[in-house]
């Protein structure tokens, strides 16, 4: 069996966003040469989150405007966490979207449904932030 770590760094230019990995991920895969096996891709981070989903702005941003409502950026007041830090609705919004992902590798390729697709969800950005890519197999 072997294993294979690697970790992508993201920055975002804003406090919220969704970016598609999943070139990312696949470039991982290549690298790693393993065919058959299993892929964990996680943040690192608390404030941001790994989810599969479609690839379509328009349900991104009903994404945002979701979460947005279930826990709004502001009043800052409003959260007993926001202390030092103004980031209490990223830490909720990550455990909503999720933490990580888990994906078969089958001849050497994410074993996806046809829309799936992997992103990175930033909460809490204009910062770097790394992800996980761990993949074990033969």
């Amino acid at each position: 069996m072997k294993s294979f770590r690697k970790e992508l760094w993201f920055e975002t230019d804003k406090r919220r966003d969704f970016i598609n990995i999943t070139p990312d991920v696949e470039d991982c895969l290549k690298e790693s040469g393993i065919k058959e096996g299993l892929l964990l891709c996680n943040p690192m981070h608390i404030t941001s989150s790994i989810f599969i989903n479609d690839d379509e702005s328009g349900l991104h941003k009903d994404f945002e405007l979701w979460l947005e409502k279930l826990a709004p950026e502001k009043p800052y007041s409003q959260y007993n966490h926001n202390g030092y830090e103004d980031n209490a609705d990223a830490h909720l919004k990550r455990t909503v979207m999720g933490r990580e992902v888990v994906v078969a590798v089958t001849g050497g390729k994410l074993d996806f449904g046809r829309w799936e697709q992997i992103f990175y969800g930033e909460f809490d950005g204009k910062r770097k932030k790394r992800v996980l890519v761990k993949i074990i197999g033969e």
